[in-house]
């Protein structure tokens, strides 16, 4: 065997070894996963596989990355040539070369999800539909499930389910939105993120010679992170893999959380039925954490039914028990965590990065924000607002964007008059309306705006002219000019740093830095080895010693989050909730926010859900190394209302002998002067001290459910709302009528049935 392969352990060193037919390895926790991967692609490679029939898929750039990095350090250049990147970056590639056989160009652009929102809300102006009933987000959701799942808008419309799903939520105009959406796309040769798989599985279903050839060319595939693949990444990777069978997917059921996504669990359970002769491997010795913390992991993921079955184990020594922290209320839990981080930091001789406080839902940060706050300890937010979804970044990404595809309407729309040139909103809105009736983009009405005879201002169609030529010079360039050069110039010729300038707004000079360093992210690419062109793209491809702008947008506008986050390396606390935590590690972790109906939610109301829900807290407790903090209030402010509750089922779920359970602080109240209705979940709270002194409702946000009371509250119920009633639990509501307090609804409860309630007296609570 490779000596290559003597640095891994032997379940690592015999899953690395098994390169040919299809493979499992079930990757618990820490267990140098990606060690592995990046061996096994490293040895293929020294068995003589060229590295352009190798095909990684990832879920994160940063994976990828992080994985190629490491194969260069072991085999050298060669590495750049993989095909290593996200499901999304690679099928961009493929269908970028194959972009004419569905009807678009090679430029095509790739909409994010504020474009897509953007399309969606003027397609509901322009259908005259109620914006609130048809909210961008709400529709936007719908016609992802459907692309997930497949389904065309042809196929959406043609479903007597779906339209009636979509009938009973008062939203049947939801397909033809979807037709107008796919139209838009179209016309303005753009994808957004779901396309970027569905059209690839229509390019490998609906044509047998590209298949063939991509069948051919990837002859070893791999897939990380299998147990969060959706319907259309298992279909794509089947279809690829189904030539040669060389397919190893790497995973770990007791890790998948991503149900809300259309991450489909059943993949990684059903691979021994797709391919029969699979060979399974184990990796179970975790080194990241001690042995305490792997013991409590096993136990609590123990309860769950359906799962693949393993034991992790640790040699990285004994290790402290989990803490408990019981507290008052949430501000005496912020102030707990933030003292228990300052006496740990102290104590340890730890750096403020070395922790994590992980949360099931964002609304319980803020009692810890405040606590660090007072506390002066550094903290944040971890995955808030990308950088690239920054709105300075976001105007010059679409100026850059026109550059490349000028029908892209969503990136034009945004800054043809930003900054201000003297073409209004009125004189869009009629461009818009010509853009729509003749069925074809904005650009190209812009484009020949003399010949529509639209009744504009004569100034106003000068500067569109003027728009026109600007962008235009642009586009001529990208092929001659490196990225960094044209990127430099547009940004100055748009006009974006001088406005930034002359804004009377002290946010205005951390604007232009956040352009400084969108331009520097530019340079870095340019500066960047290229990877080698092979086979049939290295004829096609024009030689040139430079990188282009349209290469550089193919890579960003597939960032994710953390790809790009001027404070990563921070010394400070981070906070997050527990999903943005996955595939990260801190020396201390704290779970806050420990409590039933918190976590777990209350809207895990099937088993499935609720072995979801612990396999999120197996995640938060295997993310720490030395410590895991647990922590739980037994009163919290809910809507104005202080709440009794209750510690959560998964802490009475871990084994005690690897628990510390806290005995009660003289801190406390004393025994005896809080009746034992205080600690019940769900129900109002007496107030016989001081402290607990009814508030007004708080501003933030608050995820959880909304008791409704004021006339107001009882008119916000819509149908197709998720509700909770105290009685028949979670329910859907199918329609409203009535006005005022003879307002009723009707509402459909899972094993109950539908039921007709006065909502002055029902006490609803709004799901959200």
């Amino acid at each position: 065997m490779s000596e290559l392969l003597d640095q891994l352990n032997e379940p690592q060193r015999e899953a690395a070894a098994c390169t040919d037919g299809p493979v499992m390895i079930i990757a618990g926790a820490g267990s140098g996963k990606t060690r592995t991967l990046t061996y096994r692609i490293a040895h293929l490679m020294e068995l003589g596989v060229d590295p352009f029939h190798i095909l990684a898929l990832t879920f994160t750039n940063k994976a990828a990355n992080e994985m190629k990095e490491r194969i260069i350090k072991l085999v050298g250049g060669e590495g750049r040539n993989l095909w290593m990147g996200t499901f999304h970056s690679i099928f961009a590639r493929v269908l970028r070369a194959e972009a004419s056989k569905l009807g678009y160009t090679s430029s095509f652009t790739i909409y994010d999800t504020d474009d897509s929102k953007a399309a969606i809300k003027q397609i509901v102006k322009q259908l005259n539909l109620d914006p609130k009933t048809y909210k961008p987000s709400f529709v936007l959701n719908r016609i992802s499930m459907a692309k997930s799942n497949l389904l065309s808008p042809k196929d959406y419309q043609e479903n007597p389910e779906i339209y009636q799903t979509d009938i009973d939520s008062k939203r049947p105009a939801i397909g033809q939105i979807y037709v107008m959406y796919d139209q838009r796309l179209h016309n303005s040769n753009a994808m957004d993120f779901d396309d970027l798989l569905f059209n690839m599985n229509i390019l490998l279903r609906d044509f047998p010679d590209v298949l063939l050839k991509y069948q051919q060319r990837f002859r070893y595939i791999m897939v990380d992170e299998y147990q969060d693949t959706n319907y259309a990444q298992y279909l794509i990777v089947k279809k690829l893999a189904a030539r040669n069978q060389n397919i190893c997917v790497v995973g770990d059921d007791a890790q998948s959380i991503y149900a809300f996504r259309g991450a489909n669990i059943q993949n990684i359970f059903n691979f021994k039925r797709d391919y029969p002769d699979m060979h399974l491997f184990k990796l179970e010795q975790n080194y990241r954490s001690t042995q305490n913390i792997v013991n409590a992991a096993n136990s609590i993921i123990s309860r769950n039914r359906d799962q693949i079955q393993k034991e992790l184990w640790s040699d990285n020594g004994v290790g402290s028990r989990i803490r408990l922290i019981r507290a008052v209320d949430e501000k005496d839990e912020g102030m707990r965590v933030a003292d228990s981080i300052q006496n740990f930091r102290l104590g340890e001789d730890a750096e403020y990065r070395d922790f994590a406080v992980l949360y099931r839902q964002n609304s319980l940060s803020r009692s810890v924000e405040d606590a660090l706050r007072k506390m002066n300890i550094p903290y944040k937010i971890y995955q808030g607002l990308s950088f690239y979804g920054r709105r300075e970044v976001k105007d010059v990404l679409a100026y850059l964007r026109l550059a490349i595809n000028p029908h892209d309407d969503e990136s034009l729309v945004r800054i043809i008059n930003y900054p201000t040139r003297g073409i209004g909103q009125t004189t869009m809105d009629k461009i818009r309306v010509a853009a729509a009736d003749n069925d074809i983009s904005i650009w190209t009405v812009l484009e020949n705006i003399q010949s529509f005879g639209l009744p504009i201002q004569s100034g106003a169609v000068q500067k569109i002219t003027e728009f026109v030529y600007m962008i235009k010079r642009f586009e001529s360039q990208v092929p001659s000019v490196d990225a960094f050069t044209l990127a430099k110039q547009i940004v100055y010729a748009s006009g974006i740093i001088k406005a930034l300038r002359e804004e009377d707004d002290p946010e205005s000079a951390e604007r232009i830095e956040n352009i400084d360093e969108l331009m520097n992210s530019v340079q870095e690419f340019c500066e960047d080895e290229q990877e080698i062109p092979e086979g049939p793209e290295a004829q096609e491809a024009p030689s040139k010693s430079f990188r282009t702008l349209d290469e550089f947008l193919q890579q960003v506008l597939l960032y994710t989050s953390e790809d790009k986050d001027k404070d990563k390396d921070a010394n400070k606390v981070s906070l997050m909730t527990i999903h943005a935590a996955k595939g990260l590690e801190f020396p201390y972790v704290y779970v806050v926010g420990m409590e039933e109906q918190l976590f777990p939610s209350f809207l895990a109301s099937s088993r499935a859900e609720l072995e979801e829900e612990r396999r999120l807290f197996y995640v938060a407790v295997t993310r720490a190394e030395k410590q895991v903090t647990l922590s739980y209030a037994q009163t919290r402010f809910n809507n104005g209302q202080r709440m009794g509750g209750e510690v959560s089922r998964f802490v009475e779920e871990i084994d005690p002998q690897y628990i510390e359970i806290p005995s009660v602080r003289r801190s406390m109240p004393e025994p005896g002067t809080l009746p034992r209705a205080f600690f019940n979940a769900g129900k109002p709270a007496p107030e016989p001290q001081a402290r607990f002194k009814k508030k007004a409702a708080p501003t933030y946000v608050n995820h959880g459910p909304a008791v409704v009371n004021s006339p107001a509250e009882i008119n916000s119920i819509m149908p197709g709302m998720k509700v909770s009633h105290e009685k028949f639990g979670i329910g859907k509501v199918l329609g409203v009528e009535g006005a005022g307090d003879s307002r009723k609804a009707t509402v459909f409860f899972e094993g109950v049935g539908q039921k007709q309630l006065m909502l002055k007296f029902a006490k609803l609570s709004v799901v959200e």
